[in-house]
């Protein structure tokens, strides 16, 4: 058996092959999202590998929490991967976000800001290296859902509000790592 490789020369021109066809500029709209949500995929992951590697123990569900994550997120780059013709050959969760995806995170950030202390002020990043690194893959979210609005996916898409969901989330995992923070006036 002939193994594909992953360098198939098709993008040396400047174009890129979205899911069930069609191509466009690497430098499209739903490119750049991709990009950024590539990008914090990859952020959640060392965030991820450095969750209870040093500082406060984080909680056991945690690492499962982010795994499910980054896979969500796969689905939602192959939704925006996708040409709005063939939109309709998309599958609810596993090609297409859905609303109950969106509850799904919706419902953890209620859990989770009912189980600790919300700070008062802006948190200054960096009380230790997991909870820096979930700060980092916030931005990136966060980026990543700024450029999902440009790209104007579909008008009943759910990627806007599923990583602005996941950006509330993951500020909220980084604060239950640290265990603790400085605010803008404490020391």
């Amino acid at each position: 058996m002939t193994r594909a490789s992953i360098s198939t020369k098709k993008g040396d021109g400047g174009t890129t092959g979205l899911l069930y066809g069609g191509r466009v500029r690497k430098d499209s709209a739903r490119i750049d999202c991709n990009g950024a949500v590539d990008e914090a995929q990859a952020a959640i992951g060392l965030a991820r590998a450095l969750v209870g590697s040093g500082g406060a123990p984080a909680p056991d569900w945690l690492g499962d929490l982010l795994v499910t994550v980054e896979r969500d997120l796969w689905v939602l780059m192959a939704e925006v991967a996708t040409a709005p013709r063939n939109r309709a050959r998309l599958t609810p969760a596993a090609s297409l976000v859905t609303p109950d995806m969106v509850g799904a995170l919706e419902n953890k950030v209620h859990e989770i800001e009912a189980s600790i202390e919300m700070p008062a002020e802006f948190v200054v990043p960096g009380e230790d290296v997991a909870s820096a690194a979930l700060d980092v893959a916030r931005t990136v979210v966060r980026r990543a859902e700024r450029l999902a609005v440009k790209a104007a996916v579909a008008p009943d898409s759910q990627v806007v509000p599923y990583l602005n969901r996941l950006s509330d989330l993951i500020w909220l995992l980084a604060r239950v790592v640290e265990g603790h923070h400085r605010t803008a006036r404490s020391a």
